[in-house]
């Protein structure tokens, strides 16, 4: 059977399984895998599917220890503090406002690299603050989902960057700069467009009583411990200072961690990893799907035939697949997107610097977090604020999400004048 062919019916398989029979994501990958691998003639081979679980444990380590990390931020009162106290110092103005809000709502993708943690964790937290302010629920729900694909694609942790770079052999460095060009512009953008004009500003009484609880008195800057310890830590692995061992990032958000013991409330950490790992299962689940998927289409032929395929695109077409196939692909999932057409889309565009196409890749891929039917920021966010029909969130997002497609369609065609410049 064409190699071109197993490829589609593997897409076709995931299809029925996710949307027809609304199996999970994860699960909906593996059958997928499988079906590949029986329809490309290897039979079930444990070996293979075994080996593409495993080819993005990196970012699973990642991903399991920076959610250990948010939840202890949580349970310690870390989170409502800092969200107590950026609210309180910036509420009298509505754009110092709203970049606090958006900052606070990005914070948890920043650390992850998931929309979704963000979503569930500060976004909770910020969703009654904006409605009491006078934001529509369905904005507010837009805002937040907007905010947690922001987040997702910003640095420290960039975790479609990171499989992208995984499929090109790119080291996880020197990106700071070139997301941040991406994500702060579109952060404010963004957060005026869907707040400035119906948000109000309020006294400071009515503020003080719709904020969460602040530790700062009882506690003092002990509270911030963690932050400041996984602050430093990865500015002396990003500056490769020689006498600080390089840890990696796993470990310094398990010290981190550890450090949140003694810092705010006082807390079983036990528990509170089993809930940051049941939280963190759906994600991993689907890294591991991606991974036996990935891994299914090079052994059937099915990956080298998308290589060659985009490759040879003129470049007029390629920037218009790359617009229309990496976010409708993200409604498997954008670290799917990220892995089957990412690393094709760099290896297409290697006369420019791949560290910044990545990065604009990602941006682009991270849109793939509002596409139905799977849409998780979309549907977490409507949830959040009580909205039962998910479209009207999409509905609110579609003109910010063709800002980041256009941000990032952008910055693939400046590549090499950015470049220069940095």
């Amino acid at each position: 059977m064409p190699e071109y062919l197993v490829f589609f019916l593997m897409i076709a398989v995931f299809a029925v399984m996710a949307m027809g029979c609304k199996l999970p994501i994860g699960i909906s990958l593996v059958i997928s895998a499988v079906a590949g691998a029986l329809l490309g003639g290897q039979g079930v081979p444990v070996r293979h599917l075994i080996e593409g679980s495993f080819g993005y444990f990196d970012t699973i380590l990642i991903i399991v220890t920076a959610m250990i990390f948010m939840r202890v931020l949580q349970v310690s009162g870390i989170l409502d503090t800092i969200t107590s106290l950026l609210l309180r110092t910036f509420y009298k103005r509505k754009f110092s406002l709203l970049m606090t809000v958006m900052v606070i709502i990005m914070f948890p993708g920043m650390i992850t690299g998931s929309s979704t943690v963000a979503v569930l964790s500060t976004g909770t937290l910020i969703a009654p603050v904006l409605i009491k302010l006078g934001l529509p629920k369905v904005k507010t729900a837009a805002l937040i989902a907007m905010g947690a694909i922001l987040g997702m694609i910003a640095p420290p942790v960039n975790i479609l960057v990171m499989i992208m770079g995984g499929g090109v052999d790119m080291p996880y460095v020197g990106l700071t700069i070139p997301l941040l060009i991406i994500v702060i512009p579109l952060a404010i953008v963004i957060s005026l467009w869907l707040g400035y004009r119906d948000i109000h500003i309020i006294d400071q009484a009515r503020m003080q009583e719709i904020l969460p609880e602040s530790l700062e008195k009882k506690v003092g800057l002990r509270l911030y411990l963690p932050l400041l310890i996984v602050f430093v830590l990865m500015l002396t692995q990003s500056l490769s200072l020689p006498p600080i061992p390089d840890i990696g990032i796993p470990a310094i958000f398990l010290v981190g961690s550890l450090a949140g013991m003694f810092s705010g409330r006082r807390f079983n950490f036990f528990t509170a990893t089993q809930e940051a790992l049941q939280a963190a299962m759906p994600i991993l689940c689907i890294l591991a799907g991606v991974g036996m998927f990935i891994q299914i289409m090079t052994l059937t032929g099915g990956r080298g035939w998308t290589v060659l395929s985009f490759l040879s695109l003129p470049p007029a077409l390629l920037y218009v697949g790359i617009a229309t196939s990496m976010p409708l692909f993200g409604a498997v999932s954008a670290y799917g997107s990220a892995s089957i057409l990412g690393v094709p889309f760099i290896l297409a565009m290697i006369n420019k610097n791949a560290i910044i196409t990545s990065s604009a890749l990602s941006a682009i891929a991270g849109l793939g977090d509002l596409m139905p039917p799977t849409a998780l920021a979309g549907i977490f966010a409507a949830q959040v604020v009580g909205e039962k029909n998910y479209f009207k969130v999409l509905r609110y997002c579609m003109i910010p999400a063709f800002f980041e497609l256009v941000m990032g369609i952008g910055v693939l065609l400046l590549s090499p004048l950015i470049e220069k410049l940095l």
